[in-house]
């Protein structure tokens, strides 16, 4: 079933950006699963597919936005399932904070407005207000192998490029996963699951300031070595 306009595959990388803004609009089931069914598609180490997804609206989404605000008011510790490592550094810090830069000069937001600042994090621990939340999970007796999450990083890169080929934006996040026994519990998570990832999903807002950001890529050149050419 294809309930939107198909886009061609090089729009679709070239166009895709980060969506952190989103009308109220519900976004069909059927919709859903068939970006999920296209997702799916995605390659797995020797074809595991470890990946699991659990699809959250109304009211459900809503208990998961108030838990994950008051606990992180509350300062009560992250507790998230997926490791975070070590705090970025070098050219990674550089980049992420340029993007953060990109974002906050396009939603009018100083470097010393403690609130306004606080009022963008929040956004994040609410998924962006977005109408659903994809929250992406994987088998937890394959928790040991480093192919799992490269896995499941490959699948969640098709599923927001689905959603974009279909006219819905997406932002790829954590902090809606960060308070993960709020998550867990609203969201019916099985015990047999890790969780991973979140994905706010729903149709742009194209008047949030936000959305306007294209975060910066590196020149092929800089990232590639080639060998024997």
């Amino acid at each position: 079933m294809n309930l939107g306009p198909i886009m061609q595959f090089d729009d679709v990388i070239l166009g895709r950006r980060s969506i952190r803004g989103y009308k109220p609009d519900p976004v069909p089931r059927a919709l859903i699963e068939e970006i999920i069914g296209l997702a799916m598609r995605a390659p797995s180490s020797m074809n595991t597919q470890p990946w699991n997804f659990y699809v959250l609206t109304g009211e459900p989404l809503d208990r998961i936005r108030a838990g994950n605000t008051e606990r992180n008011l509350a300062g009560i510790p992250h507790s998230r399932e997926f490791r975070t490592g070590e705090a970025f550094a070098g050219s990674h810090r550089d980049r992420q904070v340029g993007v953060a830069k990109q974002l906050f000069a396009a939603m009018g937001i100083a470097r010393e407005d403690k609130e306004m600042r606080q009022d963008w994090v929040l956004r994040g621990f609410r998924q962006f207000d977005a109408p659903v939340c994809v929250i992406v999970t994987y088998d937890r007796v394959l928790a040991g192998s480093d192919d799992t999450p490269f896995d499941c990083g490959a699948v969640t890169t098709a599923l927001v490029n689905a959603a974009w080929s279909r006219g819905l934006g997406a932002v790829i996040n954590s902090q809606g996963i960060m308070q993960s026994p709020v998550v867990r519990e609203h969201a019916g998570i099985a015990d047999d699951q890790v969780i991973m990832k979140a994905v706010a999903l729903g149709w742009p807002d194209e008047s949030f300031p936000a959305n306007a950001v294209v975060s910066e890529r590196r020149s092929v050149d800089e990232a590639t070595v080639f060998v024997g050419f």
